[in-house]
């Protein structure tokens, strides 16, 4: 693919390029980290694929990645975390993925250390930003294992309603899967990804989560045949099947096209 000649936000480009998210290439620029063509950058400069960027000296290559969107579904297991570099020395989702030209892996979404299932990766930044809006709503499904049985009572009120620290939470809906003895699953659906929000909603009732597993995302399910660690790639065929599903999603928000 050929250049990009007509001159982008620095932000932008390097987001459209795999390289970092919008945000952190700002916290780079303000921390005077980012030079353009040997001068140190400044926010709202813009760029071309031709300029010379480099990030603490090194060369950023900010040419557009291929036009080829690719979809990864990964089955984190429990102990991995959702960043490319842990300061603790843990092992990272990033470590199982392929290689990939041109780009980098972007997570959609993120799972914390304890809970296992389905994570989405992209090579596709606008991809990534428009499944992660809030304007989407996509649906998140889990499957989660409470001690004790759980009095309808209870259910209810975590459908209609209830006040976490910050802010109301709720699931749109839950249903039981079953469970022997003392241990009992639901499944549970969800259209926001605030940190531990379904821990949370269930501990809010004084229940005791043993076990999560996000089983769903969006339109895509957690396939049976997915390991824990093991990773599978869209084919060209389930990745437009993917496209098509959430077509005209986040539209009410202008900005998520920039």
């Amino acid at each position: 693919m050929s250049p990009t000649t007509t001159p982008e936000r620095i932000h932008k480009l390097l987001a459209q390029a795999g390289i970092a998210s919008r945000r952190q290439v700002e916290s780079w620029i303000k921390a005077g980290r980012i030079t353009i063509n040997g001068k140190l950058a400044k926010p709202g400069d813009r760029i071309t694929a031709a300029d010379k960027v480099r990030l603490d000296g090194e060369l950023l290559h900010a040419e557009a990645p291929s036009a080829r969107i690719r979809i990864i579904a990964y089955h984190k297991p429990a102990g991995e975390v959702c960043t490319r570099s842990d300061e603790k020395g843990r092992a990272t989702v990033f470590a199982a993925l392929p290689s990939i030209r041109n780009g980098r892996w972007i997570n959609i979404g993120r799972l914390d250390i304890n809970t296992t299932g389905l994570l989405l990766f992209t090579n596709d930044g606008k991809l990534a930003n428009k499944l992660m809006h809030p304007s989407g709503e996509m649906e998140r499904e889990y499957a989660v294992r409470v001690f004790g049985e759980v009095k309808k009572e209870t259910l209810d009120k975590l459908l209609k309603g209830v006040e976490l620290e910050d802010g109301p939470a709720a699931f749109d809906s839950i249903h039981e899967a079953g469970g022997k003895g003392r241990n009992h699953w639901y499944h549970v659906v969800i259209r926001e990804g605030r940190n531990r929000e379904i821990r949370r909603l269930w501990e809010s009732q004084g229940i005791t989560v043993s076990r999560l597993i996000r089983v769903r995302f969006g339109p895509c399910q957690l396939p049976r045949s997915l390991r824990p660690g093991q990773y599978h790639e869209f084919s060209r065929i389930e990745v437009n099947e993917f496209l098509d599903a959430i077509k005209g999603l986040g539209s009410r928000d202008k900005g998520i096209s920039e």
